[in-house]
């Protein structure tokens, strides 16, 4: 984390430049796939990506829109409004476009608790409980009803690991959620994720596709972005097992 020149430290720059400087178009391309890390493949993300100092607009100003009302897979009404705010200051929407709560990476988690990454439930239960304790005792409210800029500082002791009250430690849940939160804003949307395809249309992906034109393989060519999930062509179409999720790892 960068740090002022008293060596204090300062708020976390948590915009979208300094998320694709961490992560890349690699990192995002990952997501796309679905694939799920377990908690120590995150915390080992974590490590091998120390925050830069990237000097980016502050986005005080801008709100995410409201997330969607939908009944919840496993999380407690209460654990889903801190998770919604931790999401939005994760990927923030900003004068670029959508961000996280627009893509529903909440909704992605919370779903795939009950799936792929049901081994982090507790992790969830635990953490979730643990950030607004900690937002209460440290900023007097919990995580959901504080400022962005409060709730850039919560996130910024998590990341440093000063944060106390998590299980195993602050940095560990922060990569995990964090983890998370791109693979919810960047996956096909077959996971629940990547509403309408913000995510994709954040970093240009154009979309799957099997076959590629001459004209799309020219030096600056654009590819006309297709909309749909992989697993709506017919090349991936579920049969059999395949129909209750055994060979995606999520149910449709």
């Amino acid at each position: 984390m960068p740090n002022d020149s008293d060596g204090r430290s300062a708020p976390r720059d948590l915009s979208r430049r300094h998320l694709f400087k961490q992560v890349g178009l690699a990192g995002a391309a990952a997501a796309l796939s679905g694939a799920v890390p377990t908690a120590a493949t995150a915390q080992g993300v974590a490590a091998a990506e120390p925050a830069t100092s990237a000097a980016a607009p502050k986005l005080e100003a801008t709100r995410p829109a409201a997330p969607r009302l939908e009944a919840l897979e496993t999380l407690t009404a209460a654990e889903a409004d801190t998770l919604e705010a931790i999401v939005a200051r994760l990927i923030p929407s900003d004068e670029n476009g959508a961000g996280a709560t627009e893509a529903r990476a909440a909704h992605y988690i919370d779903r795939a608790l009950t799936g792929a990454l049901r081994s982090s439930r507790a992790a969830y239960a635990a953490n979730l409980a643990a950030i607004d304790a900690y937002a209460q005792s440290t900023k007097g409210a919990a995580f959901a009803k504080l400022t962005e800029s409060e709730q850039d500082a919560v996130l910024a002791d998590m990341e440093r690991n000063v944060a106390i009250g998590f299980t195993p430690n602050a940095a560990a849940f922060f990569a995990l959620v964090r983890t998370h939160t791109i693979q919810g804003t960047f996956c096909d949307p077959y996971y629940g994720g990547n509403a309408d395809f913000v995510g994709w249309d954040l970093i240009g992906y154009p979309g799957i596709r099997l076959m590629v034109g001459p004209d799309e393989q020219r030096m600056n060519a654009k590819a006309k972005p297709v909309r749909q999930s992989a697993y709506a062509d017919a090349a991936f179409a579920m049969t059999g097992a395949t129909k209750k999720g055994g060979g995606h790892g999520h149910r449709p």
